[in-house]
C-alpha cells in the first residue's frame, strides 16, 4: 500500500512538472508562416537568485532539432544550477527537405525564418521577465552545432536593445559557409538549395564575417577530434572576437567529439567540463 501511494506521489509530481513545463507559442496568428511551430519552454530556477536565464538552441544541421539532448537536458542542467532556461523550438526545413531536396521547388524553412523565431524569443521572454523572475538585462542565448551558429547569428544581428542577448554561447558551432570548413548540410538547409551557392549570401551569413564591434561577451567550447563540424569553425571565431577585443573564452578539448550536450556519458571526460567552465565563465563576467 505504501509503494503505491510512494509511485501515486511520483506520477502527480511529474505531471505537475510536465505542466509547469508546458510549451508556449510565442508568435501570435498569422505574424509567420507555421507559427505554431515555434515554441518555447520554461525551465525556471527556483532558486534563481541574480535573475539571469538563458535560451537555448538546439542543433540539428538546421534539418531538424536535438529536442532533447540539447535541449530539455540542457535547460534541466542549467535549472539545477540556479539559472532559469527557455529551449526554443524554432523553425527548421526538416526531414523532407534533407531527404527529397524539395528546396529546389518550395520555398520551406529556410534563413531568416530561424533568426526571426531566436529574435522573437529574446522579445518575448524580456516582455515576460516579471512572471519569470529573471532580470531581462542578464537574458543571454545558447546554442549547439547548427544552434551554436543560430545563437552567434541572433548575436551579430540584433541590433534592438529587445531582442539582443546580454551573453552568448556557441557549442562546437557551426561558424561559416565558406570553404574548406563549412558544414555543407547546416549551409544547404540555412541558405536554400540555390542561395548556398551564392558568395554573398555564403558570406553574409558566415559569422567570422559579421562579428559586430559592440557583441557582447561570447563562450565558445569544441573539441579537435569533432566528425561533424570542422574544429577550424570555432577558431575562426575566436579570431575574429580576439581581434576586435571582445569580451570572450574560447576552450579548445582534444577529445570529445561532437553532439555530448551536458551529458555524463557521452564525448569524453575532459570536454563534460564545459557546462562547469561556463558557469565560471558567467560569474567572471558578471552573470
Amino acid at each position: 500500500m505504501l509503494r503505491r501511494l510512494v509511485v501515486l506521489s511520483l506520477l502527480i509530481l511529474t505531471a505537475a512538472t510536465v505542466a509547469a513545463q508546458e510549451r508556449i507559442r510565442i508568435w501570435g496568428d498569422g505574424e509567420v508562416k507555421h507559427s505554431k511551430q515555434v515554441t518555447l519552454t520554461p525551465f525556471i530556477a527556483e532558486n534563481n537568485i541574480d535573475g539571469t536565464s538563458v535560451i537555448i538552441c538546439p542543433g540539428g544541421s538546421y534539418f531538424w532539432l536535438a529536442k532533447m539532448s540539447e535541449g530539455d537536458d540542457v535547460a534541466r542542467w542549467f535549472q539545477s544550477q540556479g539559472i532559469s532556461a527557455f529551449v526554443l523550438r524554432y523553425r527548421a526545413a526538416t526531414w523532407g527537405a534533407y531527404f527529397f531536396h524539395y528546396h529546389l521547388i518550395f520555398r520551406g524553412h529556410q534563413h531568416p525564418d530561424m533568426l526571426l523565431d531566436a529574435q522573437q524569443a529574446i522579445k518575448y521572454v524580456k516582455e515576460h521577465s516579471k512572471e519569470y523572475h529573471i532580470d531581462p538585462d542578464r537574458l543571454g542565448i545558447i546554442g549547439f552545432s547548427a544552434g551554436g551558429h543560430l545563437a552567434m547569428m541572433t548575436t551579430c544581428f540584433s541590433d534592438r536593445e529587445e531582442n539582443h542577448p546580454a551573453f552568448a554561447g556557441s557549442i562546437y558551432p557551426v561558424v561559416t559557409m565558406n570553404e574548406p570548413y563549412v558544414h555543407k548540410r547546416s549551409r544547404r538547409a540555412l541558405l536554400g538549395e540555390y542561395r548556398k551557392n551564392d558568395a554573398v549570401w555564403r558570406d553574409s551569413l558566415s559569422l567570422e564575417l559579421q562579428v559586430p564591434d559592440d557583441c557582447p561577451p561570447v563562450f565558445i567550447v569544441n573539441c579537435v577530434d569533432d566528425p561533424t563540424v570542422d574544429y577550424h569553425n570555432s577558431i575562426l571565431l575566436d579570431s575574429t572576437l580576439t581581434a576586435k577585443n571582445i569580451k570572450h573564452r574560447y576552450i579548445q578539448y582534444n577529445t570529445g567529439g561532437h553532439g555530448f550536450g551536458v551529458s555524463e556519458v557521452k564525448g569524453s571526460e575532459e570536454c563534460r567540463n564545459w557546462k562547469y567552465e561556463f558557469i565560471e565563465w558567467l560569474d567572471e563576467t558578471g552573470f
